[in-house]
């Protein structure tokens, strides 16, 4: 791992910053080098290569099928897997399902059969969900299925029967616990008959890495699919050492990013660059322009539940569901597809309907899923297209929703030269293809073969070169010193030219080769070309020398910030000026507390209140940090604010980074100018419900951003 270099806001080294890793040991004679731990394009190279895999979610909430009270005329149908919670059944109720699972109809190689003749690579199937429950033989509990009538080991006969279909066998497992005596918070609606009093989170923990341990160790699946990380005793700190747990148990297993707070609302990753995760997780959704560099899978269900609902009757169709798998691997990323199975261990008959038409596609056309990568092409009006690249020759599999009224699909900006065409199912047939400039077309039938997504395949020379313009790409549009900037095109084959006084770039302006270094004001244009001819719009950026904040050269009483405490019940951020505080006192910076009291957290504390940090985590309240912020040089910094819910940053009275409203955990980034010296700065935040997280990260331009130090505050008197 490479230092993180220093941040100039501050002048005493972070306790908790990374180390230099230990210098590789020189290979001796008798001696052996051990072998190189996998990276994470080493784990991800099976998933990606799958891109369509099985979710399945079962547990005792199966039995009930969405009914509760069961068989009461006036009961509500509509659960899901959260009956539990929805239903407010308490734990010696609902702990009566456990003697009534006994699903004797389950199979597993039907289950894992039925995966593979739908084209699905891998199956992810819930180890626990949040009521606790485990479907596999634990030793750290008797809450799980060997304590059924069934009395077997679900995860163990599964596993096998994936094993022998092809079929990677991956889990789920829910960090929230609505069972387990030591976790918290409880419930909203059972705090009364179960109090929170004795239970120890930290205790929780140490049975979830045991449970954990126990299911990477005995049954080995290539994913660990966690889930259950938003409310507020979970933290980065307990996400970071269970991600840790999981890459000593299994290097080269993959685990999800909801084994961390950063999840960035149902979608990806927040943009905390402490957030850990092989791969981000949108749920119920696909991203419109899906998620360029980083691997994401969109998981979904076929009807409107995850668990099995017996009245659920809206079934996405089957059409939906294939064009909903191009889209996704056009974009990118894999397809997770959700069943729940019925209690007696059997697929409802609509998700078995829905996967044998799924099947018989794939079984034509997989070639254009299976091992593909994103589409050249911004948009398509027909539909999608996928690729598989090669040094000689690449694929582009055109998935062709919309059969055009002219017959003719038509490739806008398409560099490479081409060989064949023709359909996936009739791979011996050519069709007519050629070029108009920048376009190529290929001629069509009269009617579409396949009315849900009919692929043509296009075979070309080379790695697609599609026209695209330039993208500028600089830290900064303003700058104090000298500062690079990048033109990234969108491909190799493009070469770039430029300007840098705003005049429009020929085919005699500089080309670009090398990173840009801007001194003065500036306004780059750039244009890409192909041949020697200009084959892209014109785009430009400006970037501005400023002058920094001059910083204020004053004694201060005492190192950290000031912070306030208010109670109340918000969707923002509140007017702090009109409220009055709870409590305040100096803290270290801008973060949360656990409601743990270490002496160097706190300052000048009466002894009474040292067991109530003031900016602990909690629902329902907001903070306001004040004081002062040291700068050693003049730059620009850039400043990371993460929070869940809602905050801002104020610097020398500038709205520098606003993350206000209501979300889960949520990266905004914001920069300003500052001079050597002090500047007044003022953090709010708030937390409604669930979760809760702060931090601030800083950085010049150019270098890793790390928390930020060097505060300092007169106390109650700081920027009033």
């Amino acid at each position: 791992m490479t230092r993180t270099t220093p941040l100039l806001l501050a002048l005493t080294l972070l306790p908790f910053a990374c180390k230099d890793a230990a210098p590789h040991p020189g290979k001796e004679i008798g001696t052996s080098v051990a072998p190189r731990p996998p990276t994470q394009d080493d784990r991800m190279a099976w998933w990606r290569d799958a891109r369509f895999g099985m979710f399945i979610h079962w547990g005792l909430y199966a039995i009930p099928a969405g009914e509760w009270p069961p068989g009461d005329p006036k009961a509500n149908k509509n659960y899901g897997e959260w009956v539990r919670e929805e239903a407010h059944i308490p734990v010696d109720q609902y702990e009566k399902l456990q003697k009534q699972f006994d699903p004797v109809k389950f199979d597993p190689e039907l289950w894992a059969r039925t995966a593979r003749d739908a084209g699905m690579k891998y199956l992810v199937i819930t180890s626990k969900h949040h009521d606790g429950f485990g479907l596999f033989d634990s030793k750290q509990t008797d809450w799980d299925v060997m304590g059924t009538p069934f009395h077997r080991d679900i995860l163990a006969e599964l596993s096998a029967a994936c094993a022998r279909n092809g079929v990677r066998f991956c889990t789920y497992h829910s960090i929230m616990d609505w069972h387990h005596p030591d976790y918290l918070p409880r419930r909203s609606w059972e705090k009364e008959i179960r109090p929170e009093a004795g239970a120890d989170y930290e205790r929780f923990e140490r049975y979830l890495h045991a449970q954990v341990t126990e299911v990477v160790t005995k049954y080995h699946p290539g994913v660990m699919w966690f889930d259950g990380e938003w409310e507020s005793t979970w933290n980065h700190a307990r996400g970071l050492r269970l991600y840790e747990l999981c890459r000593k148990l299994d290097p080269a297993m993959i685990v999800n990013n909801r084994v961390d707070v950063h999840r960035g609302g149902m979608g990806g990753f927040s943009g905390s660059s402490e957030a850990v995760g092989d791969f981000a997780t949108p749920e119920q959704e696909i991203p419109a322009t899906g998620m360029p560099g980083v691997d994401w899978e969109t998981c979904m269900t076929m009807n409107d539940h995850w668990g099995f609902c017996a009245a659920d009757a809206d079934w996405k169709t089957s059409e939906d569901l294939i064009r909903k798998l191009a889209d996704i691997a056009s974009k990118g990323g894999n397809f997770l597809l959700n069943i729940g199975p019925r209690s007696d261990g059997t697929f409802p008959p609509e998700a078995i309907a829905r996967l044998s038409e799924i099947g018989a596609w794939m079984k034509v056309n997989g070639e254009s899923i299976h091992g593909t990568s994103a589409s050249p092409f911004d948009n398509l009006p027909f539909g999608r297209c996928t690729v598989k690249v090669g040094e000689t020759t690449s694929r582009l599999y055109l998935h062709v929703f919309d059969w055009p009224k002219d017959r003719r699909l038509v490739l806008p900006g398409l560099g490479n030269d081409f060989g064949r065409a023709f359909l996936l199912a009739k791979p011996a047939h050519d069709l007519p293809r050629s070029r108009a400039e920048s376009d190529v077309w290929i001629g069509l039938s009269e009617a579409a073969p396949d009315p849900v997504d009919t692929v043509v395949v296009l075979e070309i020379t080379g790695r697609p070169i599609v026209y695209k313009a330039p993208v500028i790409e600089a830290d900064s549009d303003i700058f104090v010193k000298p500062m690079p900037v990048r033109i990234a095109s969108s491909s190799p084959a493009l070469e770039v030219r430029y300007t840098t006084d705003g005049t429009e770039p020929g085919p005699f302006s500089a080309r670009y080769q090398e990173t840009i270094l801007v001194k003065d004001t500036a306004t780059i244009r750039a244009r890409s070309y192909h041949g020697g001819r200009p084959v892209s719009a014109v785009v430009e950026a400006k970037f501005s020398k400023v002058e920094p904040r001059a910083g204020q050269l004053i004694h201060l009483r005492s190192g950290g910030l000031w912070c306030e405490r208010f109670e109340g019940d918000w969707d923002r951020l509140p007017d702090f000026e009109a409220l009055k505080p709870v409590s305040s006192h100096d803290v270290r910076g801008v973060e949360l507390s656990d409601g743990k009291v270490d002496p160097s957290d706190l300052h000048g504390v009466p002894p009474a209140t040292k067991e109530l940090p003031v900016n602990r985590t909690a629902e329902r309240v907001a903070l306001r940090f004040q004081g002062y912020l040291k700068v050693d040089a003049d730059d620009v910094y850039a400043f990371d604010l993460d929070s869940d819910d809602g905050s801002r940053l104020w610097i020398d009275g500038e709205l520098v980074a606003d993350n206000d409203g209501l979300h889960s955990a949520e990266t905004k980034r914001g920069r300003i100018a500052l001079g050597s010296g002090y500047h007044t700065i003022v953090v709010g935040w708030f937390n409604k419900t669930g979760g809760s997280a702060l931090s601030l990260k800083s950085g010049a331009l150019g270098a890793a951003l790390a928390p930020v130090t060097g505060f300092a505050n007169n106390g109650k008197e700081t920027t009033r």
